[in-house]
């Protein structure tokens, strides 16, 4: 077994658990694979009975996966490692979408990028009262992946499209008005529900712990989110965005203007491609072709330059402008991959 995961079956359950705090449980290479296959072994035991995953530390359930190797490969001109990377990534993911027994995920802190593809895909999705989910990779040159595009294109009304592109984070109430998390259970009640789910492999322990959902900010902001981000292109919602005088508009432009603009045309445009065609495949197999490009003919390297190595926070990015991004810029990215296509 890698480090930094433990994985092994406790009772009913099998148990999937975070070790890494230090680095916010950031997803490795090698703890991706050593989830996937924990799945397919867990899938047809019947020892098994459900599975539960969560993550020690009090900050961060998985905050996104390692991206530091990757800078440092694709510096060197070596863009395999991350296209190994997310393909292996992307099927992990899958298999959780499509497990045939309940998963429940348990979220504290932060869940951000990878940390959403494991634990936003599972049946019984709980958050705390300091559950932060957010899906920023638009400020690192890359685009909400790991599923994320799915759960983007079926959220209620256009808070797909907001949140994908803005990166604004969902508390709890939040998480659970946008359809990313199920269930909000006080932190200090997951030792008793997590031993009630190993001793009896009964899902329904969840639903007796769970308590009202907190107010949702985002829910009395639908109306208004929606008129914003209803365009076709970042360009219609830019233009909307810049003749409305409202707290949202303020906050999203301000929010956009520091992101990739062929970030965030391309986030527009997969999550309308994923809401025609709503399966996890389509969400994995359209992302997959941006992040194959990424390093290459995108802004994820600067992003992380900028953000993790260097750490100015003053990326230089590809476009001056989310306006100078054109129809043809966003199709290059997405263009189908040929023999080399995400192969789930």
């Amino acid at each position: 077994m890698p480090e930094h995961i433990d994985i092994r079956i406790e009772g009913r359950a099998g148990r999937i658990t975070l070790t890494r705090p230090e680095a916010l449980n950031a997803l490795s290479h090698e703890m991706c694979q050593a989830i996937d296959a924990a799945l397919i072994d867990w899938a047809g035991n019947d020892a098994v009975a459900l599975v539960v995953i969560d993550a020690i530390g009090d900050r961060a359930f998985c905050a996104g996966g390692d991206i530091a190797a990757m800078h440092a490969l694709g510096m060197a001109g070596d863009f395999d490692y991350g296209r190994r990377y997310w393909s292996d990534e992307y099927r992990m993911n899958a298999r959780l979408f499509h497990f045939p027994k309940p998963v429940v995920s348990l979220m504290q802190g932060f869940t951000m990028g990878g940390g959403v593809g494991l634990g936003c895909h599972a049946s019984h999705r709980v958050v705390c009262e300091g559950s932060q989910i957010a899906l920023p990779e638009c400020a690192i040159g890359l685009v909400p992946d790991v599923g994320s595009t799915l759960l983007l294109a079926r959220a209620p009304g256009r808070l797909g499209e907001y949140l994908g592109t803005t990166g604004a984070r969902l508390g709890p109430g939040d998480a659970i008005h946008a359809e990313f998390a199920d269930y909000l259970v006080p932190r200090d009640r997951w030792p008793d529900l997590i031993a009630t789910l190993c001793d009896t492999g009964d899902w329904g322990a969840v639903d007796r712990a769970a308590q009202p959902a907190p107010d949702s900010t985002l829910a009395t902001e639908q109306a208004e989110i929606d008129r914003l981000f209803a365009g076709e292109t970042i360009r219609d919602i830019v233009n909307l965005l810049r003749v409305s005088d409202s707290a949202v508009a303020a906050r999203a432009m301000a929010a956009l203007s520091k992101n990739s603009p062929l970030s965030v045309a391309c986030t527009v445009e997969l999550v309308h491609r994923t809401r025609l065609r709503d399966t996890i495949e389509v969400a994995l197999e359209q992302e997959y072709r941006f992040t194959y490009r990424a390093m290459e003919r995108g802004d994820f390297l600067e992003g992380i330059r900028a953000a993790i190595i260097d750490k100015d926070k003053t990326p230089k990015w590809r476009h001056a402008s989310l306006e100078a991004v054109t129809a043809t810029d966003v199709a290059g990215m997405l263009l189908p991959l040929g023999t080399d296509t995400l192969n789930l």
